[in-house]
């Protein structure tokens, strides 16, 4: 998918889905008790300015904030930017690849769920690189998917099954660079940039709930954007009848996703 195309497509998803990935990720935990967004917050020790890279609602800059940091972010989404003023978040509408702050703006940088979809990521390191002050930090929250054989699992599979059968005008192709998705590849992406090799640490998330509230944490996925509503309610049908039988004895449907954290720092001008 082209640069301008993959933006249309978010721009467009994010206006009919307002908030969604906050709402989605906002509510798991980490075994420590930790949302995927606190995470990523308590990655950043020194209070400083920080920039929230594809900011969304503003969820991640209100705990950045509370954490004493000066948080700004920058997002595509115009309807989610009105969310996030909403917070009294400080925001601006702008381009991972041509980020509207002078050099050496923040202290660090951190992104949740973003990194690993953008295209043309090699200027997205670059810029990053370029607004970050010497020995500035850069965390990130990136997808590792499901973490075993349970409802996310499931979804995947009957997902598969439906795309399948769909035309290519209901299908998207890969978002991002599949270089974000492993420690190698991220080095080999931010290396060139000057940044430091990454540390890099896997948490489990628990989304785990009842049937609708699970549901609608794998409902949230970019691929049922463009199926036919025909399509959508096959995939609905068939995952509501088949994960009661994932059900625990408390009654929860098992539901755990892996995220990966990954920091890193400004050590060196890039080539």
């Amino acid at each position: 998918m082209t640069r301008s195309a993959q933006e249309t497509f978010f721009r467009a998803f994010h206006a009919s889905h307002p908030a969604v990935t906050s709402r989605a990720f906002g509510d798991g935990r980490s075994a420590g008790g930790r949302s995927s967004y606190e995470l990523l917050r308590d990655e950043i020790a020194s209070p400083g300015r920080v920039l929230d890279l594809a900011c969304g609602d503003g969820f991640l800059l209100e705990l950045l904030a509370a954490a004493g940091h000066q948080a700004i972010g920058v997002d595509l989404s115009s309807v989610d930017l009105a969310l996030a003023r909403q917070r009294s978040a400080a925001v601006a509408e702008g381009r991972a690849q041509q980020l509207p702050f002078a050099d050496h703006a923040f202290d660090a940088c951190v992104s949740h769920m973003a990194f690993m979809l953008m295209t043309d990521i090699d200027e997205v390191a670059a810029e990053l690189a370029r607004v970050l002050r010497p020995g500035g930090q850069l965390s990130l929250v990136l997808g590792g998917g499901p973490a075993g054989g349970e409802a996310y699992a499931l979804f995947g599979k009957l997902l598969r099954e439906i795309l399948a059968e769909v035309p290519a005008e209901q299908r998207i192709p890969r978002l991002g660079d599949p270089r974000t998705r492993g420690r190698a590849g991220l080095d080999e992406i931010l290396s060139p940039a000057g940044f430091s090799p990454v540390q890099w640490r896997t948490e489990e998330i628990d989304f785990s709930g009842s049937l609708d509230q699970v549901w609608d944490f794998v409902s949230t996925v970019y691929n049922l954007f463009p199926l036919a509503e025909s399509a959508s309610s096959a995939l609905k049908t068939a995952f509501l009848a088949e994960a009661p039988a994932l059900a625990a004895p408390d009654g929860l449907i098992p539901l755990v996703f892996q995220v990966h954290l990954a920091s890193t720092r400004i050590v060196h001008k890039g080539q």
